[in-house]
């Protein structure tokens, strides 16, 4: 088991051909994007991932391959880690791409190649969707469900360390699996079925996504009471022997913003509803909207009409350039409806990124001198350093939202300078 192919050089395959180099393994990378491709063959990721660019520049040619197909001498493993995304306004999950990878690994790959599912998927679909085509070329296959549940960031270090949940067809295809991936992972975790591993997944994520909800459930409550959400759940988790509350904040990037509309399509095949997972999913959904009308609101009490948003990728903490289920991809119609001009900073998203989504481009150096709110919707590195005397000397500014409340608050407050976050609006001094 030591050449494989990976089919789909979006974040998932990328990090995973990264780590496997890094291991000795012979990774044969696919995608059908040439400009992925083209990037990719020059040992530049199209992707921020920290690491990822340096194994690519020193492994490219030697165990790391880049093409539009599968190698024609076969592969010991061929590993789907396509897209999975899920329709804006259905919700119902797209397996396209998952069911031409399988068909291309059908007509490229031989009977003895363990076919590896990877992507993110509604329990159910690797035998429904990426078995037959296997069987009907091979009359039979050996295949494996082995979800990633790396966080990006860390996507280097967790794909070694986090333990490697492997689901198979049969007692063969397990026996592989476990050994593909014993060279790369620390602690291995064999379960029963194909369809328990896919759902080990959907649990991760969408358990994460309505911990998450609660946070930001509390957050709305304290909002209307006047309180701080920081200090209700700093005070609620001290020294307190059950699970901690979560702290409010967006939640988005590819996993979370989906992963829990994947999980309600293959229940709901089976007949049942999960209404938590769908609650929390909504909650934290409208939460960027509610912040934006309050932004808006909040503008128009102290006056302007000019916003400066510091932070466009989904989070900022580990950094990413993901755009993927980003906050302000449904804030930006509430300022733009209110007529408000936007711009926006990121330390790693691109300015025809920024852009694109409507905003206009600024340095951070330059973020707090002509605008009069200021939005912080990530908590990056970058924005938590700011020299705000510096940043507010000579500015109008009138309004600070720091979302994540990673700014001094009497520090902004001393200046005449309204400052707010998610759940928290304390009363103006008189």
């Amino acid at each position: 088991m030591n050449r494989v192919a990976i089919i789909g050089m979006g974040y998932v395959g990328l990090t995973l051909a990264a780590a496997m180099a890094r291991k000795g393994y012979e990774v044969h990378g696919v995608d059908t994007q040439p400009a992925v491709l083209e990037s990719l063959a020059r040992g530049k990721p199209h992707i921020f991932e920290p690491g990822v660019a340096e194994v690519f520049a020193e492994h490219i040619g030697k165990n790391i391959f880049i093409a539009p197909e599968l190698p024609a001498g076969g592969v010991d493993a061929a590993i789907i880690s396509v897209s999975t995304p899920v329709d804006e306004a259905t919700h119902e999950p797209y397996l396209a791409n998952l069911a031409a990878a399988a068909e291309h690994v059908a007509q490229r790959c031989a009977p003895d190649t363990l076919v590896v599912v990877r992507s993110t998927v509604p329990v159910g679909t690797s035998r429904e969707v990426v078995l037959p085509p296997l069987v009907r070329a091979w009359g039979s296959a050996r295949l494996v469900m082995a979800p990633e549940r790396t966080i990006q960031g860390n996507a280097l270090r967790e794909l070694v360390e986090l333990p490697q949940v492997v689901g198979g067809l049969d007692a063969e295809s397990l026996k592989l699996g476990l050994r593909l991936f014993d060279r790369l992972s620390r602690q291995l975790v064999p379960v029963s079925t194909l369809e328990t591993a896919e759902l080990v997944k959907l649990t991760n994520n969408c358990h994460t996504d309505v911990i998450y909800s609660f946070g930001n459930e509390i957050a709305m409550l304290t909002e209307r009471l006047g309180l701080d959400p920081l200090e209700v759940i700093r005070a609620t988790n001290l020294d307190y022997p059950r699970p901690d509350i979560a702290r409010p904040g967006y939640v988005g990037g590819g996993c979370l913003s989906k992963d829990p509309y994947i999980m309600l399509s293959g229940a709901g095949r089976s007949g049942h509803v999960p209404r938590l997972i769908g609650a929390a999913r909504t909650l934290n959904e409208e939460l960027p909207v509610h912040v934006a009308h309050r932004v808006v609101e909040l503008m128009r009490e102290h006056g302007g009409s000019t916003l400066t948003v510091l932070g466009w990728a989904y989070k900022g903490s580990p950094p990413t350039d993901d755009m993927r289920g980003t906050p302000i991809a449904t804030m930006m119609p509430v300022f733009q409806a209110a007529g408000i001009r936007v711009l926006g900073h990121d330390p790693l998203v691109r300015d025809d990124v920024i852009r694109s989504y409507g905003g206009e481009p600024i340095e951070l150096a330059a973020a707090f001198r002509d605008t009069d709110a200021v939005l912080v919707i990530t908590d990056h590195p970058e924005y938590r350093g700011l020299d705000l005397a510096t940043a507010l000397a000579g500015s109008r500014v009138r309004l600070v939202y720091d979302s994540w409340r990673i700014l001094c608050a009497a520090e902004i407050t001393a200046r005449g300078v309204r400052y707010a976050g998610l759940g928290f609006e304390p009363e103006v001094s008189a």
